[in-house]
């Protein structure tokens, strides 16, 4: 079992940047690939960015590629979201994510509860 706690959401105005950070709590933390995914209101909840166990390898949307970096630190038990140059489009509930594999949709084992990133024009 994995549990999952995001923080550092908040509201930004357009062009700003948020750093979301997750904290994991399971022994085995580096078996786990990690992932940021988001929902916003009325859409479905969709793929943001992903890291492989070692964080050797990352993976983003072509939404926030460039803008978005994903991090972890396997000593730490956690993994960050740091985002840039944000847009209104961004808005939308992030969840941390775990699975065993990366997974580049929204196929994730362990979930966090989310946190709201609203950006404003």
């Amino acid at each position: 079992q994995v549990q999952l706690v995001e923080s550092g959401g908040g509201l930004v105005q357009t062009g700003g940047s948020l750093t979301l950070s997750c904290a994991a709590s399971t022994r085995t933390f580096s078996n786990y690939a990690m992932g940021w995914l988001r929902q916003a209101p009325g859409k479905e909840r969709e793929f943001v960015a992903a890291i492989s166990r070692t964080g050797s390898r990352t993976y983003y949307s072509d939404s926030v590629k460039d803008r978005f970096t994903i991090s972890r630190d396997n000593a730490k038990n956690t993994v960050n979201l740091q985002m840039n140059s944000l847009k209104p489009e961004d808005t939308a509930v992030y969840y941390c994510a775990a699975n065993p594999l990366v997974r580049l949709g929204v196929e994730w084992g362990y979930w966090g509860q989310g946190t709201q990133v609203t950006v404003s024009s």
